[in-house]
C-alpha cells in the first residue's frame, strides 16, 4: 500500500507538471480565440488522469476495456501535447529575439498558431491509427555461424500487456496469424500479464492452440502482479517457461541451445531474479546458443558467455516518438537487430501489443519473424 500511495503522487504530479507546462507555455500563448478552448482541455485531460491512476490501483470501475482505453489515451495525449508545447516555445522563444515589425508579428501569428493546431492534430490521430492497428509482420534474416537448421524460423511475441485493455480476440487474432506462418518455435519474451493470473485465465487461453513449441521468459511486468501464479498458469498452457534455464533444440547431432534468464526486476523484487550461471549450467559453449530475455541491456548479463542471438523487447520501439530518446538513456537499443560485438547479436521487438495508452508514432507494433541461416 505504501508502495502504491507513493506512486499515485509521484506520477499524478509529473502529470500535473507536464499539463501545466503544456497549459502556460503552449495554450496561453496562442492567439485569445484559442485560449479557452486550450484551458478546457487541459482541466478535462488532468481529471481524466486522476480518474484513470485511481482506477488502475483500486479498480473501482468496472472491467472496460473502452473505458479503459479513453482513460489512459489521455495520458500519451499528456505526452505528445508536452512535445508540441516544447517546440511551439522553442519556436516562439528564438522568434522573439529576431527584429521584426510588431503589427506584421500580430498577423502572422494566427495562421502560425493554425499551423501548429492543426500538425498537432495530425500527430494525435497518427498516435491512435498506429496504437489501435494490427500488428505488422517485421521479417528478419540473422546469420548464425555453425547453426545447424538452415531457415529455422522463430515467431517472437513480446509485450503482449494482456489485461484491461488486450483481451481473448486480439490473443486470438495473433496465435491464428502466428501459426500461419508455421515457425519452428514461437518466444514469447516477457510482459505477457498486465493484470493478475487469476483475471486471465480465459483472455490468455487462446495461447493454447499455438502449434509449435512455445517458450515464455518472463518481464517486469509479470512481477508487478505476483509472478508465481503466472508461471503456474503460462504452463497450463502447453507453454514451456524458461527459468533459468536451458534447453537443447534438435538432436545429438544437430542442435543448438536455446537459454531463458528471468528478468532484471527479480533481482529489485527479490523473487526469481536472472541467474545466468544457472541458465548455462547445461549450455555447450562450442554450440550456437539463442538467448531470451526481456530487456536489452539484460546483454550485460552474459558477457564472456556464447550468446549468438540475444531476443528481446520492452521497449516498445519508444511507443510515442519521440519517447524513445529517453528510453535509450536506459538501454542499449531501441529496437530491431544490431551486431552487440562480433559473434554476438540482439534483435529488439518493438512489441506486440501496447502499454498504457493505446497510441504509437513511428514505433509499430510488430509480431517478430525471426529466420535464421547459416553464416558464409
Amino acid at each position: 500500500m505504501h508502495r502504491q500511495i507513493i506512486f499515485i503522487v509521484v506520477f499524478l504530479s509529473v502529470l500535473a507538471l507536464i499539463n501545466t507546462y503544456v497549459y502556460r507555455r503552449f495554450y496561453r500563448q496562442l492567439s485569445p480565440r484559442f485560449q479557452h478552448a486550450g484551458t478546457f482541455m487541459m482541466l478535462a485531460i488532468m481529471a481524466g488522469e486522476v480518474v484513470f491512476v485511481i482506477n488502475v490501483i483500486t479498480d473501482f470501475f468496472p472491467d472496460s476495456p473502452i473505458l479503459y482505453l479513453i482513460l489512459s489515451a489521455l495520458v500519451g495525449i499528456s505526452f505528445m501535447l508536452f512535445v508540441v508545447a516544447l517546440l511551439y516555445d522553442l519556436i516562439v522563444s528564438v522568434a522573439r529575439r529576431i527584429p521584426f515589425d510588431q503589427e506584421r508579428r500580430g498577423a502572422i501569428k494566427v495562421p502560425f498558431d493554425m499551423v501548429i493546431i492543426i500538425l498537432t492534430a495530425l500527430y494525435l490521430c497518427l498516435g491512435f491509427f498506429q496504437g489501435i492497428d494490427q500488428p505488422e509482420v517485421n521479417t528478419v534474416v540473422v546469420q548464425i555461424e555453425d547453426f545447424p537448421f538452415d531457415g529455422f524460423t522463430i515467431v517472437q511475441l513480446s509485450d503482449l500487456h494482456v489485461g484491461r485493455a488486450i483481451k481473448a480476440d486480439f490473443l486470438e487474432e495473433i496465435v491464428s496469424r502466428t501459426n500461419a506462418m508455421q515457425p519452428d518455435m514461437v518466444a514469447i519474451t516477457g510482459d505477457l500479464f498486465d493484470m493478475a493470473a487469476e483475471n486471465l485465465s480465459k483472455d490468455l487461453a487462446p495461447l493454447m492452440d499455438l502449434d509449435a513449441p512455445a517458450f515464455f521468459v518472463t518481464g517486469n511486468h509479470e512481477y508487478y502482479h505476483g509472478v508465481e501464479p503466472m508461471l503456474e498458469l503460462v504452463q497450463t498452457l502447453g507453454i514451456k517457461v524458461l527459468n533459468n534455464q536451458s534447453i537443447r533444440f534438435g538432436n545429438d547431432e544437430d542442435h543448438f541451445f536455446l537459454v531463458g534468464i528471468n528478468d532484471l526486476t527479480g533481482a529489485r523484487f527479490g523473487v526469481r531474479p536472472p541467474d545466468v550461471e544457472t541458465a548455462y549450467a547445461n549450455v555447450d559453449p562450442l554450440k550456437p546458443t539463442i538467448v531470451l530475455s526481456h530487456q536489452p541491456k539484460s546483454l550485460s548479463l552474459v558477457e564472456g558467455r556464447r550468446c549468438d542471438l540475444m531476443l528481446s523487447g520492452h521497449t516498445h520501439g519508444g511507443q510515442i516518438f519521440p519517447f524513445g530518446l529517453l528510453v535509450k538513456l536506459d538501454q542499449p537499443y531501441l529496437s530491431g537487430l544490431h551486431e552487440h560485438q562480433p559473434g554476438q547479436q540482439i534483435f529488439v521487438s518493438r512489441g506486440t501489443g501496447y502499454w498504457g495508452p493505446p497510441l504509437r508514432v513511428m514505433a509499430p507494433s510488430e509480431i517478430s519473424r525471426i529466420v535464421i541461416t547459416r553464416a558464409q
